[in-house]
C-alpha cells in the first residue's frame, strides 16, 4: 500500500505526480562527485531531488540495482558508491527529470 494515497502500489500514481511538479518547475538535478570525508573514495552524490523520502529511498533503490553498486540516503541527497555520473544522467533523462553534470 501507497503511505501517501492508500492505494495499493501497482495502482498508485504520486511518483508520476510529484515526477511531473518537478519538471513543470524546471529545476535541474545535479549529479557529481565526491571524495571529502571517505578517505579517498569516489562517491557519485544526486541533489536537488524535490522528492519524499520515501520516494527517494526507492529512486536510490532503482538505481543501486540497475548500476550493480551500494549507496544510501543522508539528508535528502542519494549518494552511490563509484563514479556513474554518465549512467545516471543518463537513467534521470529518460525518467522525465531535468538533470545538470557538475564537475569534471
Amino acid at each position: 500500500m501507497c503511505p501517501d494515497c492508500e492505494k495499493p502500489v501497482a495502482q498508485c500514481d504520486c511518483a508520476a505526480q510529484r515526477k511531473s511538479a518537478v519538471v513543470a518547475t524546471g529545476k535541474a538535478i545535479t549529479v557529481g562527485r565526491e571524495t571529502k570525508g571517505r578517505k579517498g573514495k569516489g562517491v557519485t552524490v544526486i541533489s536537488g531531488l524535490p522528492l519524499s523520502q520515501t520516494d527517494l529511498l526507492s529512486l536510490a533503490a532503482s538505481l543501486k540495482r540497475k548500476l550493480g553498486c551500494g549507496g544510501t540516503v543522508r539528508e535528502g541527497v542519494v549518494e552511490i558508491q563509484g563514479d556513474h555520473r554518465a549512467a545516471i544522467v543518463k537513467e534521470l533523462s529518460q525518467q522525465g527529470f531535468t538533470v545538470k553534470r557538475s564537475g569534471g
